[in-house]
């Protein structure tokens, strides 16, 4: 992944559009990683599943969105959930969950530093989803678990299914 060297401010950032959209951290842009097939395909199962669900479990799943972690970084996510009275133009109140997916380039260091802004912002549900290996992980207290059969939402009806989740993608 590259990152570049120009610094930008985050004002200038903010009314920039790139393509695809990068990251912002500390006066830099970093570049994402985009996903190929089983990426995109993941990432439209799992915004389908969080979609089909969506009323009865008061959320949306927003793709791609701009996420300002901390003052000085803003990180895209996947997907992430929000409450559906959440505000729409920009996700100012912490997410419900933040859903990355590894892209064949993606390395768990890199996924880690994401995850670990997340977390700072208040983010408590962080999850991490291989579409090559069928796996999914749980980002607790800076590590990686892996999930067994369903990641979930405390206290809450959100779930997924992995093993439905993944026969999707078929």
């Amino acid at each position: 992944m590259a990152t570049t060297t120009t610094l930008v401010s985050l004002e200038d950032y903010l009314r920039t559009s790139y393509h695809p959209d990068c990251d912002f951290v500390d006066d830099h842009i970093e570049e994402r990683n985009l996903g190929e097939f089983d990426h995109g395909n993941l990432q439209a199962a799992l915004t389908a599943w969080f979609f089909n669900n969506r009323k009865a479990w008061g959320i949306y799943a927003i793709v791609e969105q701009r996420i300002r972690v901390t003052p000085t970084r803003v990180r895209i996510a996947d997907v992430c959930l929000i409450r559906r009275d959440a505000p729409r133009e920009q996700v100012t109140q912490t997410p419900l969950a933040c859903i990355e997916i590894l892209s064949p380039e993606d390395r768990l260091p890199r996924a880690a530093k994401v995850m670990e802004d997340y977390a700072r912002m208040g983010v408590e549900n962080l999850w991490l989803l291989d579409p090559v290996k069928r796996i999914a992980y749980r980002f607790v207290e800076g590590t990686f678990q892996q999930a067994d059969a369903r990641l979930e939402i405390a206290s809450s009806p959100i779930h997924i299914d992995l093993a439905t989740l993944f026969a999707s993608l078929d």
